[in-house]
């Protein structure tokens, strides 16, 4: 026979299992606002039900239910929609990083505009076809050397601009590298206290949450690869993360984190190119991976715009633009120079008898020749030849042949010398002008590509997190709807008490014997 106070006992677990509910509600409300929240949610079982099957079971027809019980708090999450974000979540890294380089550097060629290399070009050509007409004149031959000077400082500052901003993109990957270590040994702690609480039954959901936010943080860093190691008994579980690093074409290249053994494999970069480029990356015991094969993610895109080795030959966006001032810098100083040494100054003419003296305009001395005449761009300046008030009659505005000798009116050198903007000094295919606007034309549309795929890539992200969200995320209008179903359950379970006690004081107090 069933016990008088059967029915207590299911109110009662009725009663508390409610109040579970409303305290996890409760708890989602408070973390409405909080980044990497997951909402979580009471797993709602029966109770085993009464008589149980056995042999001197109570012979009433059928089996009872007890009750109900909070069999676990569980985070909602789906792990779909994670690696979907991260997988977004790597590229928008990586094309932010590469729009953020060369954004940087557009800021410093600054074409077109009045300031850029390719209007104070235009000056000094303009400069030079006013020397023509005055050839004798003092203030047009200081102009012009001003104008020289204006172009030779202005290829220093390009390049020494370039060089400092790729001086701080070799600080921001050490900088990611570390951070990337320091995140792996983060994930590494927390998968060490979830080890510890998910053997006695218990969801670690907040410490679940705190790992997702660092492996999110790491997907922007780098491409990786989450394998949950789980518990076999407890299927509600997630179990450790061992983290691998993948390469450029999707396969594994190591493990970063290993969980079974809390072992890391931390990043190093190793910068052994002939100009300090990047050649590989060391990750722990693990085989290094060359640049090119390396995972994409903001480590990559700055790697690749600061200047990596690619077999025998280093690449890279800021590598590629102070190539191509270096080759303008002393192909344009050595055609003007020969142009220039061709021509009569005034003290050539002058002298008595008159002879004529070979000045340079430019200086690049101390520059390799070659196809990329490294620092020509840094190095370049006006030469000594022009400097103080001799100088200016050093600036050969005349042309004679052979054998003659030119005449102090003559300026049709200076004309010659503003024409080597037009001869092709580039192997004989591109003038000067051609040349560097070919370098900004690349520039801008490596750019410009870099823009579009980063707001390609951030409206993606932002659409599986929508997607993420509307799955983990906290809805208060939802809440607020459980929150009235579990207290009208609440109350159901505690009037149920009451009709239980009302029975029971029937029972015990208004029931007597007949007749007393």
């Amino acid at each position: 026979m069933r016990s008088t106070f059967h029915g207590l006992e299911t109110a009662r677990r009725g009663m508390f299992t409610q109040q579970t509910a409303l305290q996890v509600t409760g708890n989602n409300i408070s973390n409405a606002n909080t980044p990497g929240y997951s909402r979580q949610r009471v797993n709602f079982g029966q109770t085993e039900p009464y008589p149980a099957a056995a042999i001197n079971r109570p012979q009433i027809p059928g089996q009872m239910g007890t009750g109900v019980k909070a069999e676990s708090i569980q985070r909602v999450r789906e792990s779909f929609l994670d690696s979907q974000f991260r997988g977004e979540n790597n590229k928008l890294g990586y094309w932010s990083s590469r729009s953020e380089a060369l954004a940087k550097m557009e800021d410093i060629m600054n074409e077109p505009s009045d300031n850029g290399l390719a209007k104070t070009l235009d000056r000094f050509w303009q400069s030079l076809q006013d020397l023509s007409v005055n050839p004798e004149d003092s203030g047009a031959r200081s102009v012009v050397r001003q104008r020289g000077i204006a172009v030779v400082e202005t290829f220093n500052y390009l390049s020494n601009s370039l060089s400092a901003i790729q001086g701080d993109l070799k600080t921001q990957a050490n900088h990611t590298a570390g951070e990337i270590n320091n995140i792996l040994k983060e994930i590494d702690e927390i998968n060490i206290q979830i080890r510890e609480v998910e053997p006695h039954d218990y969801l670690p959901n907040d410490l679940y949450d705190k790992r997702d936010v660092l492996v999110d943080k790491l997907s922007t860093l780098v491409n990786i690869e989450v394998e949950k190691d789980r518990l076999p008994d407890k299927p509600l579980t997630e179990g450790q993360y061992k983290i691998h690093l993948l390469k450029a074409d999707g396969t594994r290249a190591a493990t970063l984190l290993d969980s079974s053994t809390s072992t890391i494999n931390n990043i190093s970069i190793e910068y052994g190119g002939p100009n300090g480029e990047a050649s590989e990356v060391k990750i722990g015991t693990a085989p290094a991976l060359s640049i090119k094969e390396f995972s994409k993610g903001q480590l990559k895109g700055v790697l690749e715009s600061y200047g990596f080795m690619n077999g025998a030959n280093a690449e890279g966006t800021y590598p590629k633009m102070l190539a191509h001032l270096d080759e303008m810098a002393y192909n344009f100083a050595n055609a003007f120079n020969d142009v220039h040494k061709a021509g009569w100054s005034l003290d050539s003419i002058n002298s008595e008898p008159p002879a004529h003296v070979e000045y340079n305009f430019f200086d690049v001395s101390g520059v390799t020749a070659g196809k990329e005449p490294l620092g020509a761009a840094k190095a370049i300046k006006l030469h000594s030849d022009l400097e103080g008030k001799p100088g200016l009659d050093h600036i050969a505005a005349a042309f004679a042949k052979p054998g003659e000798v030119g005449y102090s009116g003559d300026g049709s050198n200076a004309l010659n010398l503003a024409n080597v903007k037009n001869d092709k000094i580039f192997s004989g295919s591109a003038t000067l002008q051609s040349y560097y606007e070919g370098a900004i034309g690349e520039m801008a549309v490596e750019a410009q590509q870099a823009v579009r795929l980063t707001q390609n890539s951030f409206v993606l992200t932002d659409a599986v997190e929508q997607r993420r969200t509307s799955v983990s995320g906290v809805s208060l209008d939802e809440e607020m709807t459980n929150m009235i179903q579990f207290q009208h359950a609440y109350n159901a379970s505690a009037r149920n008490i009451t009709v239980i006690d009302e029975m029971l004081d029937k029972i015990i107090n208004g029931m007597g014997v007949v007749g007393r």
